[in-house]
């Protein structure tokens, strides 16, 4: 059999999740789309959108969380 240099292609499709916001959360994230909008100059058109982001930023900038996956040896 051949040995290719390839292994298996990850499944890298987004994954829909719902989630629900408190009120206060949700203005939060819209008073943020609309700051974001202004630095940017670019228009924020779903508020919504900026959750993967932020989710990811917070990962990736977790000492504690990092540590741990470090120390379980997962990605």
């Amino acid at each position: 059999m051949t040995k290719l240099k390839l292994s298996a292609i990850p499944d890298d499709r987004p994954v829909r999740i719902t989630a629900e916001l408190p009120a206060a959360v949700h203005r939060d994230l819209v008073a943020y789309a609309e700051v974001l909008s202004r630095e940017t100059g670019q228009a924020v058109a779903d508020p919504a959108k900026l959750v993967a982001p932020m989710l990811a930023r917070f990962m990736a900038t977790d000492r504690a969380f990092s540590r741990s996956r470090r120390d379980s040896g997962s990605r």
